[in-house]
């Protein structure tokens, strides 16, 4: 039960559901709700299929290249801890995935889905969660459910995402995105110092 909240939190964390509203809502801000919905519903399904297909085959694409274990735990932590620092420090995810936006005729796959529900980070936070070296199949799968479970609760959350707005405001869920970037630079520093203990045989 212990490992599947720490699971749920870190992912929790590197997906931010919360620093999706902002993105979500200044994307389809010239849609009806019906539309909205369509774009919530499709843009989860796509973020789903990226992360599951790199929870799969992620690994192997690591390992053709000949990546240790080791190399692959301390390189993930370090991309996930500059991350973190731009959730820490940064405007915070929504702005800068707001800027990306270009016009409003296609948003379910950029910005929503990518890189806002499945970022760079959340790739490579579920590829070491899913480490053949560490993880049977069956801790694997579970992990798989865990990711499908937050992206049900980050497609709940953006199908009420005005309401969260109007409830929060944008310095909220600024507030809120900053406390998840301090919990995944816990996760990234620890993902370091395995990589670290594991090379150097500690």
């Amino acid at each position: 039960m212990i490992e599947f909240i720490q699971t749920f939190v870190f992912l929790f964390a590197v997906i931010d559901p919360l620093g999706s509203v902002p993105v979500f809502l200044e994307a389809t801000k010239s849609y009806d709700s019906k539309i909205k919905k369509e774009i919530a519903f499709k843009a989860i399904l796509f973020a789903a299929f990226i992360l599951v297909f790199f929870i799969v085959i992620g690994q192997i694409i690591m390992e053709t290249m000949n990546i240790s274990l080791s190399a692959f735990q301390i390189s993930g932590g370090m991309i996930l801890f500059l991350f973190s620092l731009t959730m820490i420090f940064g405007d915070g995810k929504p702005l800068d995935e707001k800027n990306m936006l270009k016009d409003h005729k296609d948003v379910t796959i950029f910005p929503i889905a990518i890189p806002s529900i499945a970022s760079p980070a959340a790739i490579m936070g579920v590829v070491i969660l899913t480490d053949n070296h560490i993880h049977s199949v069956t801790e694997q799968f579970y992990t798989t459910l865990i990711v499908l479970l937050v992206l049900l609760v980050t497609y709940l959350i953006i199908l009420v995402a005005e309401k969260i707005q109007n409830k929060i405001g944008e310095s909220g869920i600024l507030v809120i995105s900053k406390i998840m970037g301090l919990i995944l630079a816990s996760f990234a520093i620890q993902s370091i110092l395995t990589g670290i203990k594991e090379y150097f045989k500690i």
